[in-house]
C-alpha cells in the first residue's frame, strides 16, 4: 500500500484484503499506521490503476506479508466511510484465499500478526465487520 497523501481523497477508493487460511487458522495482522491503527485485520491495500482486483490482492499480499496464496473467491465487502477510520472512503473487498508457501514478514505498515482458528478471535481489537467476512471466506474454503 503506498504512502497516504495528508488529506485523504474526495472519492472513494477501492481496496482488497484476504482472509487468508492455513492449516484451518486464518491470518491477522495488525495495523501499525492510519487508517486502523491498532485494529486486527486482513492483508491488503488499494487497487492501483489498471490493475485487475487479483493482481492487486497477491501484490499487496506479498507487500505486506511476503506471504504467496492461492485466491478462492469472493467473501464479501464493506464500505468504510469518512470520520470512521480517521481517512478517506473506502470500498474493500474480501477475498477467501489459501496460504500456498512464505512466512509471514510484516511491512513498516504491520506490527504483528496472529494464525488463529476463525471461532477463536477472543478480545482482539477488530476492524468493522471482520468477524463476518471471516466466517463467509471459512464458509467458501469448506465448500
Amino acid at each position: 500500500m503506498s504512502v497516504a497523501s495528508p488529506l485523504p481523497p474526495s472519492h472513494p477508493q477501492l481496496a482488497v484484503s484476504a482472509a487468508i487460511f492455513r492449516d484451518d487458522k486464518i491470518l491477522l495482522v495488525r495495523r501499525a499506521r492510519s487508517p486502523a491503527k491498532g485494529f486486527y485485520s486482513l492483508p491488503g491495500g488499494r487497487v492501483e490503476f489498471a490493475e485487475s482486483l487479483h493482481a492487486a490482492l497477491h501484490r499487496e499480499v506479498v507487500e505486506e506479508t511476503a506471504l504467496k496464496i492461492e485466491i478462492i473467491g469472493l467473501a464479501g465487502w464493506r464500505e468504510v466511510l469518512p470520520g470512521t477510520s480517521g481517512s478517506g472512503h473506502f470500498l474493500i473487498l474480501s477475498f477467501a484465499a489459501r496460504w500456498t508457501s512464505g512466512q509471514p514478514v510484516l511491512s513498516e505498515e504491520l506490527d504483528d500478526f496472529r494464525w488463529l482458528a476463525p471461532d477463536a478471535l477472543g478480545d482482539l481489537n477488530l476492524t468493522a465487520g471482520l468477524p463476518d467476512v471471516i466466517r463467509s471466506a471459512w464458509s467458501l474454503l469448506r465448500a
